[in-house]
């Protein structure tokens, strides 16, 4: 069972990019949501990136910069 157990709380500890943009509605461009993920990093372990942005000036390498950034 304790396999299943370290399961669980890796996905309880587990930052979802689509969380951020709920818990953030103020955010208004990509770039202020890579200085969001930046802060989070400080106090997550991991990071899940559900949902593409939907800002203006997202660029096409979106997801790199999002996993850069949470690093």
């Amino acid at each position: 069972m304790a396999p299943l157990n370290n399961l669980i709380e890796v996905l309880i500890r587990m930052l979802y990019l689509s969380e951020i943009l709920i818990q953030n509605p103020d955010l208004q461009s990509f770039e202020q949501l890579l200085s969001a993920v930046k802060e989070r990093s400080k106090s997550e372990m991991f990071f899940r990136i559900d949902v593409k942005p939907q800002y203006q000036d997202t660029p096409e390498d979106w997801e790199d910069r999002m996993e850069a950034a949470f690093t």
